[in-house]
């Protein structure tokens, strides 16, 4: 999974079969710290995005599942959740105890 910024709208005028309904978004992918990498790419997007918008990404095959009706289309890259509220902890500073309280599993 990666992060990406969207930045605008692209638009197509000859579309793969099954990708017609599909909106397309050009997207900086960040890093962890929310600094660009790499260049603007376009993504599928599948959560309604918009310009601005902190997104979670997925590439190759899962970004093909994750088309809401087609499940067989050219697609390398899609949006797949718009992020609300992100907390990047310093490596190594991460507490994985248990806390207390109670579950229907336990």
């Amino acid at each position: 999974m990666l992060f990406g910024r969207v930045h605008g709208t692209a638009v197509c005028t000859i579309k793969y079969s099954g990708t017609e309904s599909l909106r397309l978004l050009i997207v900086q992918p960040l890093n962890k710290a929310l600094e660009p990498v790499g260049r603007l790419q376009v993504a599928v997007d599948v959560v309604e995005a918009g310009v601005g918008d902190l997104c979670v990404m997925v590439r190759s095959r899962e970004a093909a599942l994750a088309m809401p009706d087609e499940t067989f289309v050219p697609i390398d890259l899609a949006l797949v959740g718009i992020v609300d509220e992100l907390i990047v902890r310093p490596h190594g500073d991460f507490d994985y105890t248990l806390k207390p309280g109670v579950t229907r599993f336990s």
